[in-house]
């Protein structure tokens, strides 16, 4: 069995790949042709923090691989040298069940997270993207920009972080790659894209709704959780990457007490174009059918690179 390191996986699983890979698997999900059940998250028995150490494991199947992603998540982490986010995402064959490979699960979920809102914004956006902002300087961040500059190379992006010393220096760490990237310092600029990846608890971006731009929602994960202001869910054509998890996880909807019938799925945007003149929210969750998806673009890699090597 063929074990990725980070460096490898990330090489391999280009955006390109990942978006193709995501778009089939979207639609395969929707079809019922993909099983992906609920996260299961544990803490350690007798965990007694307010912020315990989880476990937290996640299946999919398709007809063609079985595929568990398995974390653990440590907060007491951050205090030292070791990672907060450790785990592996390990592919079967689903008609043998001979191990394929493992994958480094950060990596994976950092790319197709990233990927997702590539293929929301082909998706959604009403116009060409010019000029994008991000809020947040995290990891989710990092990888935006990455995928960004594969996908939408020479776009200004607007970076908003806590302080215009953070922006500031986050920008400088990405000098290099082929972005027009800097500080969101400019009052009255017009964005195409708006993209929040935060863990807040609060509302960070509250604009008056409008159709342009559009609105893509990664970091509010839990109920508790929250980034876009509830009059601009209440008042958009919203998505969700996952209408199964997102009812029980996507914050900002949650939290806006939007009916859940009048959520749509992403798959729906790739059968009917979204009306022209409403504003649009994307918010993802994430879920283990999009790690299946990226274990079926690391097959398609693999074989690439071993034809090479022939």
């Amino acid at each position: 069995m063929k074990i990725y390191s980070a460096s490898e996986t990330k090489r391999l699983l280009t955006y390109p790949l990942l978006v193709e890979s995501l778009k089939k698997t979207i639609m395969a999900y929707a079809r019922g042709e993909i099983i992906c059940p609920e996260r299961v998250t544990i803490a350690a028995p007798e965990a007694r923090s307010d912020n315990p150490a989880l476990l937290m494991v996640m299946p999919a199947a398709s007809s063609e691989l079985f595929v568990t992603k398995i974390l653990t998540i440590c907060p007491d982490n951050a205090a030292s040298d070791r990672p907060v986010i450790q785990g592996t995402i390990n592919c079967a064959d689903a008609r043998t069940g001979s191990p394929l490979f493992t994958l480094d699960a950060p990596t994976v979920t950092m790319l197709r997270t990233s990927a997702l809102s590539m293929l929301a914004i082909a998706l959604l956006a009403r116009q060409s993207v010019k000029n994008i902002l991000i809020i947040g300087t995290g990891v989710q961040a990092i990888a935006h920009c990455e995928a960004l500059a594969a996908l939408y190379p020479e776009s200004s992006v607007f970076i908003r972080g806590r302080t215009k010393e953070s922006s500031l220096a986050f920008c400088q760490k990405l000098s290099d790659l082929p972005l027009r990237l800097q500080p969101d310092c400019q009052e009255g600029q017009v964005f195409d894209v708006v993209i929040t990846v935060t863990s807040s608890r609060e509302v960070i971006y509250n604009e008056a709704p409008s159709a342009c731009p559009l609105v893509i929602a990664v970091g509010a994960f839990k109920p508790e959780m929250v980034e876009i202001a509830p009059e601009i869910v209440r008042n958009s054509l919203v998505y969700v990457d996952d209408p199964i998890g997102a009812p029980s996880e996507a914050g900002d909807i949650i939290q806006a007490g939007l009916e859940w019938s009048k959520v749509q799925p992403l798959a729906k945007a790739l059968e009917v174009t979204p009306p022209i003149g409403m504003p649009v929210l994307f918010k993802s969750v994430g879920c283990a059918a999009w790690d299946l998806a990226a274990c079926q673009a690391m097959m398609v890699a693999s074989k690439r690179e071993n034809s090479k090597g022939l």
